[in-house]
């Protein structure tokens, strides 16, 4: 089968198509045919959390019909639509496995549901399972026309919570208050913090999500207020040191945390999966939560789709049809 492979040669990650063989489902696996899969940054990024080694097959989410089922999986059955985190969806045919497998909605398209997984998923867990956002609160997201970025605009407005988002381009602003953004901040620099404080009466924000790196740490913890939490996602600034103010953390009883899946074992992307089925997937099935697409390729012009990530030129997320 055709397949698309991420592999880093002088710091840099390229992209490469082979032929492989078509993957067999072991036990608490579906295999899936490749309808649609989505770009995130995490896989393609050289330094830091590495996208998982010197070479590997790309495309961590995907929407497809099921092909084959592992011994053990009950639910589905072959044909049936899903959507979910893989392993391999850049490829005619990817592995999932069967706790990750969500039925498609029939009113999204196969673009729509490869969207969601990772971008939500990872939103459901910086806001709802480590920084426990509630009602009433306020929410501030760096670089948020990301496609976590959206998803966590969308999970505030869920939550009853308020938005501020960062970007440097204004035009992009006004997309994401058209997706459900409060407050619009345009600006690539660490200049924010005075403002955010304006705009929550001297109080601060209750939750920080940075998906932009240490250039802008610093800033985003003086805009935290008494139990602040602050998210770490991402780093497209290539800054992966910065300065802390241990006062600030002990005085206001703030938290730091990370949220990535470099080191997550299987169990902990079970939690975060049940997660996002008990607490966004109705949303999404209603349709109060519809993912927003910045853009789409074709199999064959995945270079193109990355060069896109590359420039940071997306307002949500960039999706390839496979099948």
């Amino acid at each position: 089968m055709k397949s698309c492979w991420i592999v880093t040669k002088d710091h840099q990650n390229i992209l490469e198509y082979r032929d492989v063989p078509q993957p067999q489902p072991k036990a608490g696996e579906i295999v899936i045919k490749v309808m649609a899969s989505a770009l995130n940054r995490g896989e393609m990024f050289v330094g830091g959390v590495v996208h998982g080694g010197p070479e590997k097959l790309g495309g961590n989410e995907a929407s497809g019909t099921v092909h084959a089922i592992g011994e053990g999986v009950t639910g589905v059955k072959v044909g049936d639509a899903v959507f979910g985190r893989v392993r391999g969806g850049f490829a005619e045919y990817a592995v999932m496995d069967a706790k990750q497998i969500f039925p498609k909605p029939a009113h999204l398209s196969w673009e729509q549901a490869a969207a969601i997984p990772i971008s939500y998923i990872t939103a459901w867990e910086m806001i709802y399972q480590y920084g426990k956002l509630q009602k009433g609160e306020t929410l501030l997201i760096m670089g948020a026309s990301s496609g976590a970025g959206v998803a966590s605009i969308h999970l505030a407005k869920l939550i009853g919570a308020r938005s501020i988002g960062t970007s440097g381009s204004a035009q992009k602003i006004e997309q994401l208050k058209a997706t459900g953004l409060d407050v619009g901040i345009a600006t690539r620099k660490p200049d924010f913090a005075a403002q955010v404080r304006e705009l929550t009466g001297g109080k601060g924000v209750d939750l920080v999500i940075n998906g932009v790196g240490g250039s802008v740490f610093a800033e985003c913890q003086r805009c935290l207020g008494f139990r602040g939490r602050l998210a770490t996602v991402g780093y497209v600034d290539n800054v992966f040191k910065a300065e802390i103010d241990l006062n600030a953390v002990h005085a206001w009883r703030q938290e730091i945390f990370g949220v990535s899946n470099a080191h997550l074992p299987a169990s902990g992307k079970t939690l975060s999966a049940e997660g996002f089925r008990r607490d966004v997937l109705p949303a999404v099935n209603d349709g109060r939560i519809l993912p927003l697409i910045d853009s789409v390729f074709s199999f064959d012009e995945l270079p193109k789709a990355k060069a896109r990530m590359d420039a940071s030129g997306m307002v949500g997320k960039i999706v390839v049809k496979i099948g």
